[in-house]
C-alpha cells in the first residue's frame, strides 16, 4: 500500500522568502510550498521565464535583490550556497533577526515527511533522477520530484505528487547532500570536480562516504561497482550495478543502434527484462541500470521498469536534439567536465555518419584550470573543436587561464597523437577519431557567439553534426543558427 504524504510543516512558519528564486532548484521548492498553502515570495537578479511563471501562480517576485524585499512578516529566508553574506537581502534578514537557512538544509527539513530517493554522483544525476521519476509515475507511485533540469516528460524541473516518494538530485558541492537521510541513495560515479571546494579527491570521496552513511537503516545504497568507497551505513543494503557480470545489476547482450543501447538486465544470474533505451551512449545505459536497481527495491515489477525506460524522455540539455536543416543536425548537451565530454562525443560518434563539430564553452575558471590537461584530451571524437570564452558563473576573472590556453593545449595534444600514430603506437592511434585529424587547425578559438555563428554557417555542410556543449549559455548559438536557417 502506497504511503500518502502529509502537507509540509515548517515548525508553524508560513511566510517564506527565497533569495535567488529563479534558480532551477529554488523555483521548484517555491512552487511546492506555494501549492501546500505557504505564503511564498522571492527575488532574483534578473527576470526570466521561470520567475514570470512563478509570478503567474501568485508568488510575489522582486527583481533585483534588494534589502526592501525582506519584510517584517517574513519568518524564514532560504538562500543558496552561491549567495554571499554581503547580499543586501541576507544582510537585511540578519538585521531583522529572521531565520536564514541554506537551500540544502531547508530541503532536509522538507524531506523529514517523505521517503527520499536521492541520486548522487559527479555525472548523470539529472538524467537518472528523471529516469527513476518516470518509472515511479508509470507504476502509479505518484512521486514528488526535484531535478536540476527540465524533464521532457513533464516540461518542468519538479513535480508535486500525493505519496511519500520524493525523488531528487543530491549535489555534493558544499557538502549539500549531507543534510539528507535517504531511504534509497544512489552513487553513480565519483570524479574530480568541485575541487575548488573539496581541495582533493580524498576529501571528495569522504564527502560521498558521509552521504552514504546517512542512508536510513531500512534503506539501500545503489552504487556503481567501479566506485571505491567505504560507506559507514552498517545496516542498509548495499547493491552494485555496472556492465560487468560482477555487479549485481548488470547488462548483457548489449547492442547499439545509432548510439542507442539495447540490452538485457540481470539481477545476479536472474534475467529481469530487455530494455531498448531511446537515450544514447554507454553512460545512459549505466544510468538506466542504476534506475533499474533503485526502483526494484521499491517492489516495482521489472517489465514496468523496462517499459518506462523504453519510453524515457530524458531532460533538456542532455544530448538534446534541437533541430535539423540542410542535412545538418544540431545537438545540445550540458557536458562541462572532461569525463562528460568524452562520453557525449563517444555517443555522437556512434550515431553520426559525417563530421562532428563541437562548440565548447568552458564552465568556471577553477574547473578549467584544475582539469586543463584532462580537457585537452577530451575531444578526440570531434573533427572540429571551437572554443568560446570561459563562462565565469560565480567566479571572478582569473587571467592565468583562458579558452585560448585550452585551445593551445588541445592542438598540442592532437599533434602529439598524430605524431605517435604515424610511428604506429597502437595505444595513441586508437585515440584518434575515425576521420584521423591531420591538421591541428581543426581547433579554433572564437571571441563571441556572433563569431561562432558566422564560422559555423560558413563551414557546416550536409551530413555534419554540431554539438553545442557546456553548462553556461552556449545553447544560444545553436538556437540562433536554427532560427536564421529555418526562417529563410
Amino acid at each position: 500500500m502506497k504511503k500518502m504524504r502529509e502537507k509540509i510543516f515548517l515548525d508553524g512558519k508560513k511566510n517564506i522568502h527565497f533569495i535567488g528564486i529563479g534558480g532551477i532548484s529554488m523555483s521548484g521548492l517555491a512552487e511546492i510550498l506555494h501549492r501546500d498553502g505557504f505564503n511564498v515570495s522571492g527575488s532574483d537578479d534578473v527576470e526570466t521565464e521561470i520567475t514570470r511563471h512563478l509570478a503567474r501562480l501568485g508568488i510575489k517576485i522582486s527583481v533585483p535583490n534588494a534589502a526592501k524585499n525582506i519584510l517584517d512578516e517574513h519568518e524564514l529566508v532560504v538562500f543558496t550556497a552561491a549567495v554571499k553574506k554581503e547580499n543586501p537581502e541576507f544582510v537585511a534578514a540578519s538585521q531583522k533577526q529572521i531565520e536564514l537557512i541554506e537551500r540544502a538544509a531547508f530541503i532536509g527539513k522538507i524531506l523529514k515527511g517523505y521517503d527520499p530517493i536521492c541520486v548522487a554522483g559527479s555525472h548523470g544525476k539529472t538524467t537518472t533522477t528523471s529516469m527513476i521519476s518516470e518509472i515511479l509515475i508509470a507504476s502509479g507511485h505518484d512521486p514528488t520530484v526535484s531535478v536540476g533540469g527540465i524533464m521532457n516528460s513533464v516540461g518542468v524541473n519538479y513535480r508535486i505528487g500525493s505519496t511519500k516518494n520524493f525523488v531528487l538530485e543530491a549535489c555534493e558541492y558544499s557538502n549539500s547532500f549531507h543534510h539528507w537521510q535517504p531511504l534509497i541513495g544512489v552513487i553513480l560515479n565519483i570524479d574530480a570536480d568541485h575541487l575548488d571546494f573539496f581541495g582533493s579527491m580524498d576529501n571528495l570521496i569522504l564527502s560521498f562516504e558521509k552521504f552514504a552513511s546517512n542512508i536510513r537503516p531500512d534503506g539501500a545504497l545503489i552504487v556503481n561497482e567501479n566506485v571505491e568507497i567505504n560507506p559507514r551505513c552498517e545496516k542498509c543494503e548495499k547493491i552494485s550495478f555496472g556492465i560487468k557480470n560482477s555487479a549485481r545489476f548488470h547488462a548483457k547482450n548489449i547492442f547499439y543502434d545509432e548510439g542507442k543501447p539495447s540490452f538485457d538486465v540481470f539481477d545476479g544470474e536472474n534475467f529481469l527484462a530487455h530494455v531498448d533505451l531511446p537515450l544514447p551512449g554507454e553512460y545512459n545505459l549505466l544510468n538506466a541500470l542504476a534506475a533499474f536497481a533503485a526502483t526494484t527495491q521499491m517492489k516495482i515489477p521489472p517489465q514496468i521498469i523496462a517499459g518506462a525506460l523504453n519510453n524515457a524522455r530524458g531532460t533538456k540539455r542532455r544530448f538534446e536534439h534541437k533541430g535539423e536543416f540542410d542535412g545538418i543536425k544540431i545537438i545540445d548537451d550540458y557536458a562541462h567536465h572532461p569525463t562528460e565530454i568524452v562520453a557525449c562525443l563517444k555517443a555522437a560518434r556512434q550515431s553520426a555518419s559525417g563530421r562532428i563539430f563541437c562548440l565548447f564553452q568552458p564552465h568556471t575558471y577553477t574547473r578549467t584550470k584544475n582539469l586543463l590537461h584532462d580537457f585537452a584530451k577530451s575531444f578526440c571524437d570531434a573533427d572540429f573543436v571551437i572554443l568560446l570564452p570561459i563562462y565565469a558563473a560565480r567566479e571572478p576573472n582569473d587571467p592565468t587561464v583562458s579558452s585560448e590556453i585550452l585551445a593551445a593545449q588541445i592542438k598540442n595534444y592532437i599533434c602529439e597523437v598524430e605524431k605517435n600514430s604515424q610511428n604506429k603506437n597502437p595505444r595513441l592511434e586508437n585515440e584518434l577519431s575515425y576521420t584521423k585529424k591531420n591538421e591541428c587547425s581543426n581547433v579554433k578559438f572564437v571571441k563571441s557567439f556572433d563569431e561562432a555563428c558566422n564560422f559555423l554557417n560558413d563551414t557546416l555542410v550536409s551530413g555534419d553534426l554540431l554539438i553545442t556543449m557546456g553548462a553556461g549559455d552556449v545553447f544560444k548559438v545553436g538556437d540562433e543558427i536554427l532560427r536564421k536557417k529555418l526562417s529563410t
